[in-house]
Order: structure tokens, then C-alpha cells, then sequence
């Protein structure tokens, strides 16, 4: 508690102490949204400017690895906003084993176009929730939404994947 009052008040090695401690949790965060590491590394270090400017704004008594999520998790839409960039979805996803690399390649594609349709909050979600598996509380505190409201994007973000899948002829 004290090394947060400290940041609060504008210790510069409160600061430095805080950043040690949660950059690699904040840049494994951001990976899991943007999928790429090096605008990952790029958004974590906006990400701490904008801790430390915001210093005076946090309250000691919170919590700092969800407020640096939040913050991480805004930097993360707004550069989804901005870029449209595909979802790359994992190599060691578990799905039928099919016959032609060809089809699974196209297949792969398919489920990437299919993401890259959703709007960026529900891909957000689609991708923690459905993909990485990151339990609802945890997505629904760094997104500063409900749980309710997560449940409800993983569902529209699902519903809209299937449609989509299956106008592009992959049974689900």
C-alpha cells in the first residue's frame, strides 16, 4: 500500500518499482489483444507514459494491475479501431484432423475473415474469452464493463462468427 501511495503522490521510484513489477503482465495482456508483439511492446510503453501521467488520478486503495489493464486494454481497442488488422488465431487450435494442408490453410483463413468482421469490442471479447480463455471477471475488469456485459459480447461475438462461418460454407 504504501509503494501506491507513494506513485499517487509522483515518487519517480515508486513509478520505476511499479513498472518493473507489471510490464511483462501488462505486454502479455496487450499480446493477447493486438496479437503482435512488436505493437505490443509499442503499447506497453504508451501504456506506462500514460500511468505515470495519471499518477495523481489513482487511488492508492485500488487496484494497479486493473487500472493498468484498463488503460492497456483502451490502448489496445483504440489500435484495433484504427488498424482493422486480422486476428491471428494460434497454430495449436484443436479442431478436426483434415486430410489437405490446403483446406486446413483455407480453412484458417476463413476463421480469420470471420473475426476480422467483428467490431473491435467484440472481438476484444471473442478473442480473451473464447480463444485464451480468460475468465469473464478478469476480461470484465480490464474492460471496465460488467460481467454481464462480457457474456453478452462473447454470445453476439459467437453468434455473428458462426453466421459468418457458415455463409462462407464451414459447418459449425
Amino acid at each position: 500500500m504504501e509503494l501506491l501511495e507513494r506513485f499517487a503522490n509522483g515518487e519517480m521510484d515508486a513509478f520505476e518499482t511499479l513498472f518493473r513489477q507489471f510490464q511483462c503482465d501488462v505486454y502479455r495482456w496487450i499480446v493477447r489483444i493486438v496479437r503482435d508483439h512488436g505493437i505490443a511492446e509499442d503499447l506497453t510503453v504508451e501504456t506506462f507514459l500514460r500511468i505515470h501521467k495519471a499518477h495523481a488520478r489513482f487511488d492508492p486503495s485500488g487496484n494497479f494491475r486493473g487500472w493498468a489493464r484498463r488503460i492497456a486494454t483502451n490502448l489496445a481497442l483504440d489500435h484495433l479501431k484504427r488498424s482493422r488488422r486480422e486476428v491471428e488465431l494460434p497454430d495449436n487450435l484443436q479442431q478436426p484432423a483434415l486430410p489437405d494442408p490446403a483446406v486446413r490453410s483455407e480453412t484458417r483463413g476463413q476463421i480469420r475473415r470471420a473475426f476480422r468482421q467483428l467490431s473491435p469490442k467484440l472481438r476484444i471479447v471473442a478473442v480473451l474469452a473464447l480463444i485464451e480463455d480468460v475468465p469473464y471477471a478478469e476480461i470484465a475488469a480490464s474492460l471496465g464493463i460488467s460481467e454481464v456485459a462480457v457474456r453478452v459480447r462473447a454470445l453476439r461475438a459467437t453468434r455473428i462468427l458462426r453466421k459468418n462461418l457458415v455463409e462462407q460454407g464451414i459447418e459449425v
